[in-house]
């Protein structure tokens, strides 16, 4: 069964709890449930991490490389300031989903730029937790078409 990664950057791990009227109540344990049974009903195996250390991420990004199809990013903050996680992705050609649990355009101006667009293959943004969905059946439409 081919595996996909979904990715959570820095303060994901208080979803739940952290600002409910933007990113709700769901937490990231039922969110990474979520996508393993969505990817188990679509014939994927879904493999989570979380950190709030870029560096880790980026490490995860480079280990995934041939071991996962492909990668879901939802990089947080870093999102619009890490170059390196950039390089990462653009590095290891993975193909990648960007999310936000937010529509970031909605938001404070800082949060309209990504270095993460540029390198993925779309984004899916502002549809809360189930925006995790919607990205796994993006990232294996990608992965399902021929090239």
């Amino acid at each position: 069964m081919p595996s996909i990664l979904v990715l959570n950057g820095p303060n994901l791990n208080l979803l739940g709890t952290r600002q409910p009227e933007i990113y709700g109540r769901t937490t990231l344990a039922d969110v990474e449930q979520m996508c393993r049974s969505h990817g188990a009903a679509r014939g994927v195996e879904v493999h989570c991490a979380q950190s709030n250390h870029e560096g880790a991420l980026v490490t995860h990004i480079h280990e995934a490389r041939g071991v996962h199809a492909g990668l879901i990013l939802n990089a947080g903050a870093y999102t619009h300031t890490s170059v390196a996680l950039m390089d990462a992705i653009k590095g290891t050609e993975m193909p990648t989903v960007e999310l936000h649990l937010s529509n970031v355009h909605a938001r404070e101006s800082f949060r309209h730029h990504s270095y993460i667009s540029p390198v993925a293959i779309g984004v899916i943004a502002g549809f809360g937790a189930n925006g995790y969905k919607l990205a796994i059946d993006a990232l294996l439409g990608h992965l399902e078409t021929p090239r």
